[in-house]
């Protein structure tokens, strides 16, 4: 059996005066070293995409951080430029996927801006500078521009003792690269908490009664795959869920040992 296939929403991005698609190499490169899978990069379009088209052809959904934050207007709140930058192309494609691919039980795995836009799809509301309120810790990404000095493993967050991600990463402390200014504020009714911050910040979410592997972290896995444990391990968690969701659209049996590592959410029900 071929590979199977992962979509990974773009971004716009102006660069020289051009207007581009534009996806972190990072995230690609966590999908096909760490999930062992092919990746789709859905163009970021206010109108036009075909949904169910696309995920139709794909076996799973990578939702990737940005630099750009959810319009406050899809989440009841009124917009203002320090919340920005914005992307309404970005908004306008992921968030539709997200819901669809929940109500078909595609496997998918929300990072950063995907954690917030899957909270948001479920009816959840998010909280901009976090690191103003009282007794929060800064979460922002250290200016620098050396990169793995910026994504760099120094924030504890605690997984919870019977949660989905306590499967995969084990309960307790996790040593984690965090980066954000932006967090859950109210939590969707649909979502279960899965890891939290030593500052009470919610970082790591998983769908209640969800058909299929359904999780999102505020961290940033994907840029470690290959070296850190936890990275690795969330990574081939989602692979295994693909790969299960891939054989079953095919009618291919897999072995049973392959069920280790593919949990859904139906568990925090």
């Amino acid at each position: 059996m071929s590979k199977p296939v992962v979509a990974i929403p773009a971004d716009i991005r102006e660069i020289e005066g051009n207007v581009w698609q534009a996806t972190p190499n990072q995230y690609v490169r966590a999908a096909v070293k760490g999930a062992n899978v092919t990746v789709f990069l859905v163009p970021a379009l206010e109108t036009d995409n075909d949904f169910d088209g696309i995920l139709d052809r794909v076996d799973g959904l990578l939702v990737s951080g940005s630099r750009t934050n959810v319009h406050p207007s899809l989440y009841g709140r009124e917009a203002t430029d320090a919340e920005g930058p914005y992307d309404p192309a970005r908004d306008a494609t992921s968030l539709p996927l997200i819901r669809r691919a929940l109500e078909r039980g595609i496997p998918l795995l929300a990072i950063c801006r995907g954690i917030q836009e899957l909270n948001v799809v479920l009816g959840g509301t998010l909280a901009n500078e976090i690191q103003e309120q009282p007794g929060m810790w800064d979460h922002r990404k250290p200016d620098t521009p050396v990169l793995d000095v910026a994504y760099g493993i120094r924030q504890t967050v605690t997984v919870k003792e019977g949660s989905c991600l306590a499967t995969v990463l084990g309960a307790g402390d996790v040593q984690v690269n965090s980066l954000h200014r932006q967090a859950i504020s109210e939590i969707a009714p649909r979502l279960a908490v899965e890891a939290i911050a030593e500052d009470g910040t919610i970082e790591a979410v998983s769908v209640i009664g969800a058909k299929a592997f359904a999780v999102g972290v505020q961290w940033h896995p994907e840029y470690w795959v290959g070296s850190d444990q936890p990275s690795n391990n969330l990574f081939a968690a989602f692979g295994e869920a693909v790969r299960d969701y891939a054989a079953a659209k095919q009618g291919v049996a897999r072995p049973a040992e392959a069920d280790v590592l593919a949990f859904g959410s139906a568990k925090s029900a």
